[in-house]
């Protein structure tokens, strides 16, 4: 056994990883970020190790063709050369749960990041699990408080809930979600920073989620240099962590930013592998694997406790129609979209009532509840169609009583609708600083 190989063994014993390597075989070829090897076999999904010239490096088998595996690097491929060995092998690589995990930062596949040492559990899950029987989940009947005004008193989520956050980019997405895990009653909060900026990561742990909303959180980083494999892992991961905590009886909220990076890690990879691309360059296994894993959150059955999960959508140049947006609504309960329009005004969060949906929503407020926002849209709709007529000096005070009615409350929702980084209102203030604004 040489000794790269040995020393990779080592390191998985000590974390109690139970690993054996089998027959050896030998690189081939390199295409983009796909290896190529023959001479051995393995199952897709299994682990092998290549040795480099810069040491050894973990690959996962992702596909294969006759007598040839297609390995996905886990790093960037430095000192590869061919003809080089590679060795599959056998290992339980599930990923560490427990309360441990909580205030820590890791990586895709649960090593972590934060420099504070090795990460020590007595259960492992496997990073998929099985499909969930539909009818064996609790029904989604209790809100669950975020803390931001427009969502609570407008668009109001559910325990169990999977929504969508559609936004471009830089018109406040991260921001947004930083407000949610400080303001909400969950127990748990499990963050996923997939495919973003390696800056935002740091700025997102200290000035976003601080040092209070740290010691409920876990949050996976793979940021956009990484490898897709880790991207696509750093998904599963999320997942599988939400899914523990919720297991054990607790509320959690999961904010996977973003699922678009999801699809296009899986993209990069599906396509190196020769998968051929259908719609707009996205290849089917694509819009195989959004449901599968959007459909791992939501509510348990019996004592467990629920996973409400927020996946942020980035429409490229604020295209909703954008075929991962648009699979995205079909498979999430409701839509939450973020306005370019609004945040260069500074209106700030920017969420587009108008144009957002949560489908639960009548299902956990009370009529009233349902009556106060249906007004809103009704004011803000009716504001939005005839602002260019009043901008212009158009249309004269007292024509229409209902444009003189919504055009005087428009700035009280304004100021509703707005709130501050580090403000959280609570679900039953949001709900009676709403009333008051339409004036009970």
């Amino acid at each position: 056994m040489s000794s790269p190989l040995a020393s990779r063994l080592s390191q998985y014993q000590t974390k109690g990883i139970a690993c054996r390597p089998i027959a050896s075989g030998r690189l081939v070829r390199v295409v983009g970020l796909t290896l190529e090897a023959i001479g051995c076999r393995a199952p897709v999904g299994s682990l092998c190790i290549v040795e480099t010239l810069n040491g050894d490096l973990e690959a996962e088998v992702v596909g294969f063709s006759g007598e040839i595996l297609f390995l996905m690097p886990s790093e960037q491929l430095l000192g590869v050369m061919p003809g080089a060995k590679v060795t599959p092998v056998l290992h339980d690589n599930g990923l560490p749960v427990g309360s441990e995990l909580l205030g820590r930062v890791i990586d895709g596949v649960g090593n972590p990041l934060d420099g504070l040492g090795d990460i020590f559990t007595e259960k492992r899950a496997s990073f998929t699990s099985p499909a969930i029987n539909p009818l064996s989940r609790k029904p989604i009947k209790e809100p669950l408080d975020v803390g931001i005004k427009a969502i609570n008193g407008l668009l109001s989520v559910g325990k169990g809930q999977r929504i969508g956050l559609f936004a471009g980019s830089g018109v406040g997405k991260s921001v947004t979600l930083g407000m949610m895990t400080r303001g909400t009653t969950a127990q748990v909060v499990v963050v996923g920073l997939i495919g973003e900026r390696g800056r935002e990561v740091k700025e997102f742990i200290d000035e976003i989620l601080g040092e209070e909303g740290r010691k409920r959180a876990v949050v996976i980083a793979a940021p956009a240099d990484t490898s897709p494999l880790m991207r696509l892992k750093g998904c599963q991961t999320a997942l599988t962590i939400a899914e523990y905590f919720r297991d054990q009886g607790l509320d959690v909220l999961l904010l996977m930013d973003s699922l678009t990076r999801f699809a296009q890690a899986q993209r990069e990879i599906a396509l190196s592998v020769g998968e051929p691309p259908a719609t707009k360059g996205y290849p089917p296994s694509v819009f195989a694997k959004l449901p599968a894993l959007v459909e791992r959150a939501g509510n348990g059955s019996g004592d467990q406790g629920s996973i409400t999960a927020f996946f942020t959508v980035l429409t490229e140049g604020d295209d909703l129609q954008d075929p991962i947006a648009d699979a995205s609504r079909a498979i999430l309960d409701g839509h939450i979209v973020l306005s370019r329009e609004m945040a260069d005004a500074g209106h700030y969060p920017a969420i587009d009532v108008e144009r957002s949906v949560s489908r639960v929503m009548p299902a956990i407020v009370d009529d009233e509840h349902m009556l106060m926002s249906k007004a809103v849209r009704q004011i803000l709709s009716i504001c939005r169609k005839n602002q260019d007529l009043v901008s212009i000096g158009a249309y004269k005070p007292g024509t229409d009583p209902n444009i003189d009615q919504a055009f005087s409350f428009k700035p009280k929702l304004d100021a509703y609708l707005q709130q501050e980084m580090k403000e959280a209102v609570p679900y039953a203030m949001c709900v009676n600083m709403l009333r008051s604004t339409l004036g009970g």
